[in-house]
């Protein structure tokens, strides 16, 4: 069918890796579907009626973010031209190049960017199909021997244009997309799951103890210092890097291990040797990480001995407070924390700054009863990820059969 793409490329077609079935046969998009690149943006240049637009933020896998929709300016002879109606498939040119969701929906005036192809499917073509199709060529690495660029990817409409897969009949593909549709649906309410679990526990916080910054219920208050210990992690050695003081039996955690731990330091990437450790301190399992640097007032409960770098900060709480109660107080506080902390190099606060805090200290049995909520809480989360992880694997399992014609 006539397509608005670029003039079609004769550079080499990425094949399938195993033989069709029968009644399968390989196609370019070019061939099955016509597709178009969107508006450049230009302040200078553009006239016209002002539209709402679609940029490459807005098109996520599956479905359209549509709370952040800026407007271009766009003549009467563009508005059919970049128009967007039910069905039409949007993919992204460049960013994550390949992603694609379909406008559901009536026509609203909406126009697309350059940064953004729209496709309309042709007979042959199921728009949902087409979508699934790209997804999972997107995380297997084969729609990347697609792109142009050797530094920043494009899927440019030449590109577009010569991307080939192999195609079933339109009611095998409307059955393919089903099937996935269905196991994509049972991952994404167990992810949304996860996602309301996460906004629990400072919720719970609110509930027992109030706003911690205001303190209006008027608890009682301390210095961080007098409701337990403080001591930065040590690395005495240099460089910090010197492979004789890595590699051995000792974990060693770093900030980036802690930004990004949700809650409990679980896991590590380094060790320490014996001569790692000789420099260095192991804390216990239990130990309130704090990072002071790069990572501005992140937390993680190791739940391991480990040693770490003077980055991060280790609190032992005494008998006025709890690990948890104190873990989601920082949690309140972190903005406040990277907002005012110093910069040079990079971001970082000191010792005394953590010393000189001032937390609300509610009655310690309050604190154990939030302490066993969010432990109820992260045993749910836990469960929600081991069920999330075997369906990701039924998911991929099932894209890779899909798509061999084995489903």
């Amino acid at each position: 069918m006539t397509t608005n793409l670029a003039r079609i490329s004769h550079s080499p077609i990425v094949k399938e890796e195993s033989p069709l079935p029968k009644k399968w046969k390989t196609v370019r998009l070019a061939d099955i579907a016509e597709a178009r690149l969107g508006k450049m943006l230009d302040a200078q240049k553009n006239r016209g009626r002002l539209h709402l637009y679609l940029r490459n933020p807005n098109v996520r896998w599956f479905d359209l973010d549509l709370a952040d929709l800026r407007e271009m300016p766009f003549e009467e002879e563009e508005e059919e031209k970049f128009s967007i109606r039910e069905g039409d498939v949007l993919i992204c040119e460049g960013g994550e190049a390949g992603r694609a969701a379909i406008w559901e929906g009536a026509d609203a005036g909406v126009k697309f960017q350059k940064a953004i192809h729209r496709v309309r499917a042709g007979p042959e073509l199921f728009n949902r199909f087409l979508v699934h199709r790209l997804f999972y060529d997107y995380h297997s690495g084969r729609l990347a021997d697609y792109y142009t660029g050797a530094t920043i990817s494009h899927f440019t409409g030449q590109d577009l244009a010569r991307y080939e897969f192999a195609l079933p009949s339109l009611d095998e593909q409307r059955r393919i997309a089903a099937i996935l549709d269905q196991a994509d649906d049972l991952r994404r309410k167990r992810r949304e799951a996860l996602e309301r679990l996460q906004g629990l526990k400072p919720s719970v916080f609110l509930d027992i103890f109030g706003d911690p910054v205001t303190n209006r219920r008027g608890w009682p208050r301390s210095r961080l210092d007098a409701a337990g210990t403080l001591d930065r992690g040590v690395s005495k050695h240099r460089p910090r890097n010197d492979p004789v003081l890595l590699g051995g039996a000792y974990p060693l955690i770093q900030t980036g291990n802690i930004a990004n731990c949700d809650g409990y330091v679980r896991t590590y990437t380094a060790t320490y040797s014996d001569v790692g450790l000789k420099q260095s301190r192991l804390w216990p399992a239990g130990t309130l990480c704090i990072t002071i640097a790069a990572n501005i007032g992140n937390t993680g409960i190791l739940t391991f001995d480990a040693c770490f770098p003077d980055s991060v900060v280790g609190f032992t709480p005494n008998d006025q407070v709890v690990t948890e109660f104190v873990q989601q107080w920082f949690g309140f506080i972190q903005p406040a924390l990277e907002k005012d902390a110093p910069q040079f190099a990079q971001k970082n606060i000191n010792l005394a700054i953590l010393r000189d805090l001032i937390l609300p200290v509610p009655p310690i049995s309050l604190q154990r009863d939030f302490a066993a909520i969010v432990a109820e809480i992260d045993a749910l989360k836990v469960s929600h990820r081991t069920h999330l992880a075997k369906l990701d694997a039924l998911f991929a399992s099932l894209q890779h059969r899909a798509f061999r014609g084995e489903l």
